[in-house]
C-alpha cells in the first residue's frame, strides 16, 4: 500500500517537473527533422549525466544535433575537431610562462565547457584519447601539479564515422566504456528528407530558443534518481548483462563463439539510469520492463567484444542483443 502512494507522489512530481521535456523536444524538431531516436538518445544523456558515442556517414546532421541541443541548453559549448596531429594541450590546455610576473600561468582549454563536442573523436592519436579519458570519467582535468573540476552539467558528445577508416585510430575499450550510449544513426525517410530539402533552401533556417538552463538540468537528474525500479526489473537488467558474459547459462549456446568479452558493470548500471530517464521522459514515475528493452542496444553494443568468427560470419553486436532481448525471459 505504502509503495502506491510512493509512486502515485512520484508521479506527481515527475508530471510537474518533466514539463520542460516538451519544450526541448520542440526546439530539437524545429531545426532536426525525424530522427526521433538521436532526440531522444541525447536527453536521456543529459539526464542520466552520461557521455554519448553517436556513428553515422556524413551528412546525417550528427554536428547539428549537437550544436542544435547546446543552443537550447542555456550552456557553454565547444566543437573540438579531432585530428592526427592534435595534442593534449590542445583540448585541456596548458601552462604558460608570464616573464611580466615570473610564474606558470594556467591557460585552460576547450574542454572547460558544459557540452563537448569531439568531431570524429576516432581521428585522434592514443595520448589525446587517454587525456580525455581523466575529463570523461573524472570530471576533471590536471594542469602541472593543480586538478581542476570541470563545470556543471558536463558531457562529451563524439562523433565517428564508420566507413573512412584511413587515418583513424581504434578508441581503447576502456574508453569506450566510459560512453553511456552508442547511437547508430540511419538515414532519413523519403518524406523527411523532402522536409530537410525544403528547410535548408528557404529563406530562413529555423533558429532554437533557449528554454532550459543548467540548473533545470541538474534538479532534473536529482528527480530521476527517485524513479522506482523494482526488484524484478533489477534482475531483468543483471540478467541482460550477465547474457552477453555466459550466453551459456541462459541457453544460447550458438552466442558463445561469436563473443570474446560480454558487457561490464557499468553496462548494468547504465541500462539501470538511462531506464530511469526515459521513464521521467514518458512522464512515468516507474521503470518497466519495456523502458530497459528500448534503451538495451544503445547501452550494450559498444561493450560486447566480438570474436573473429563473429566478423568472419558478418554478425554484429546488434544481432546477439536481439537474441538475448528475445531469450531472457521478461519479468
Amino acid at each position: 500500500m505504502n509503495t502506491t502512494i510512493d509512486i502515485r507522489e512520484i508521479n506527481e512530481k515527475i508530471e510537474k517537473e518533466s514539463a520542460f521535456i516538451d519544450l526541448l523536444s520542440m526546439e530539437m524538431s524545429k531545426v532536426i527533422i525525424g530522427q526521433k531516436h538521436l532526440i531522444d538518445s541525447l536527453i536521456i544523456g543529459l539526464l542520466s549525466d552520461g557521455h554519448i558515442l553517436l556513428e553515422g556517414v556524413p551528412g546525417l546532421a550528427k554536428t547539428l544535433a549537437i550544436s542544435t541541443l547546446s543552443e537550447i541548453v542555456d550552456v557553454k559549448f565547444n566543437r573540438i575537431q579531432f585530428t592526427p596531429d592534435l595534442l593534449p594541450a590542445d583540448l585541456l590546455g596548458t601552462m604558460i610562462y608570464s616573464q611580466k610576473n615570473e610564474e606558470f600561468l594556467v591557460k585552460k582549454g576547450p574542454i572547460f565547457s558544459n557540452f563537448i563536442l569531439a568531431d570524429e573523436i576516432n581521428r585522434a592519436p592514443a595520448k589525446v584519447q587517454s587525456a580525455l579519458l581523466e575529463a570523461m570519467q573524472e570530471r576533471q582535468v590536471t594542469l602541472g601539479d593543480t586538478t581542476y573540476k570541470l563545470p556543471k552539467p558536463f558531457l562529451v558528445l563524439a562523433t565517428q564515422n564508420p566507413i573512412e577508416q584511413e587515418g583513424t585510430y581504434s578508441l581503447p575499450e576502456a574508453q569506450i566504456d566510459r560512453f553511456m550510449l552508442k547511437v547508430i544513426i540511419d538515414y532519413p525517410k523519403k518524406e523527411e528528407e523532402q522536409l530537410i530539402l525544403r528547410e535548408n533552401i528557404a529563406k530562413d533556417f529555423p533558429v532554437p530558443n533557449k528554454v532550459i538552463n543548467p540548473d533545470d538540468i541538474l534538479r532534473a537528474r536529482e528527480i530521476v534518481k527517485e524513479v522506482y525500479m523494482d526488484e524484478k526489473i533489477e534482475k531483468y537488467i543483471v540478467d541482460l548483462v550477465f547474457a552477453t558474459r555466459f550466453p551459456f547459462d541462459y541457453g544460447m549456446e550458438k552466442l558463445s563463439p561469436w563473443i570474446n568479452y560480454g558487457a561490464s558493470p557499468r553496462a548494468t548500471i547504465n541500462l539501470a539510469i538511462a531506464s530511469k530517464a526515459l521513464a521521467f521522459i514518458r512522464r512515468r514515475g516507474f521503470v518497466t520492463p519495456e523502458d530497459v528493452r528500448h534503451v538495451a542496444k544503445d547501452i550494450l553494443r559498444h561493450r560486447i567484444g566480438l570474436s573473429y568468427e563473429a566478423e568472419a560470419e558478418n554478425v554484429n553486436a546488434d544481432q546477439i542483443i536481439n537474441t538475448i532481448l528475445n531469450t531472457v525471459q521478461v519479468p
